[in-house]
């Protein structure tokens, strides 16, 4: 049996914390069991993860153990808006966790508290229309998805609480889902829609797994102030890969909080696994709406459509 050791940094031990605070009871002291060779006997889950973590010598060697399965992982990275193929083994999903505990991946959209995640003022710094939309669009995506993963049972739990706070008193959703049918509903009001969104993670068990590079993400504009975010990924539930979905959002500034967003329109579409187009891709979903599809969602004048570069 390995000895308690400063193997892991301190931001290392909160991840591997929050990672571990996705096992069972039962799991966590079978793991305990063979971190500490039956040496230590906690009589609570924080004893357990705390006995964990001093006897882990480093990050490897404590995700590889074999009660530290893949499924956990992926959910972890999940929940932290880390993209990740469904079908990526289990050490290739290791490298994305101590990447992102190095900080060599960001996901985390805003620690401030804030509401909504900040986007620079136009015209500041020299920056284009494109790169304010475009930072506002991820750091939306991370935040949104972060904060919405977190509501599963299985969850790493947010600081942040989700809720109508986040959405216009009028905000209105359309939710389409094709699995064995095609099915339709619509929501209008912050707290029904904050609802709907809350029950497809608390209730119904799903996870959403954003594309946040590449085709994955796009980004709309209008003069009027209305900025559109569609975003591409795969649903979750347990183990399984269950299909892809495809989410617009319509957010407007709000003028009591600068540079603070609020939710006005979600339009999300959940496509299941039986009902996928032949040869559509389902490890790296895109977006196929096209500029002139993204304007359906605004009734004034011509939006400005961009494509991330190098997000």
């Amino acid at each position: 049996m390995a000895g308690p050791g400063p193997g892991l940094s301190e931001r290392e031990r909160a991840g591997c914390r929050a990672l571990l605070e996705l096992l069972s009871t039962e799991e966590l002291v079978a793991l305990t069991d063979t971190v500490t060779s039956r040496m230590v006997h906690p009589e609570s889950r924080q004893e357990a993860i705390h006995a964990i973590l001093v006897y882990s010598q480093n990050v490897e060697e404590l995700l590889r153990r074999r009660k530290v399965y893949r499924e956990i992982i992926f959910k972890y990275l999940a929940a932290q808006g880390i993209p990740a193929p469904p079908s990526l083994e289990k050490h290739l999903l290791i490298d994305r966790v101590r990447q992102f505990w190095s900080g060599q991946l960001s996901a985390r959209a805003s620690e401030s508290g804030q509401t909504k995640p900040h986007a620079e003022s136009h015209g500041e710094g020299g920056k284009s229309p494109q790169d304010d939309i475009g930072g506002l669009g991820g750091q939306f995506c991370r935040w949104y998805f972060e904060l919405l993963n977190s509501q599963h049972p299985l969850g790493v739990k947010s600081e942040e609480t989700w809720g109508p706070q986040h959405f216009w008193e009028d905000a209105r959703m359309k939710f389409c889902y094709n699995t064995l049918e095609k099915n339709v509903e619509q929501y209008v009001g912050a707290d029904m829609v904050s609802l709907r969104l809350l029950s497809l993670v608390r209730e119904e068990c799903l996870l959403f797994n954003p594309n946040l590079h590449g085709n994955g993400l796009k980004f709309a504009m209008s003069p009027h102030g209305l900025v559109l975010v569609a975003v591409a990924g795969t649903v979750h539930r347990d183990n399984a890969c269950l299909g892809i979905f495809e989410q617009i959002f319509g957010l407007i500034s709000c003028p009591l909080r600068n540079n603070t967003w609020k939710i006005k329109v979600v339009d999300l579409k959940i496509v299941g696994r039986n009902a996928l187009e032949p040869g559509m891709q389902i490890e790296r979903p895109s977006i196929k709406y096209e500029p002139n599809q993204l304007r359906e969602f605004y009734d004034g004048k011509e939006l400005t459509v961009f494509e991330p570069q190098n997000f």
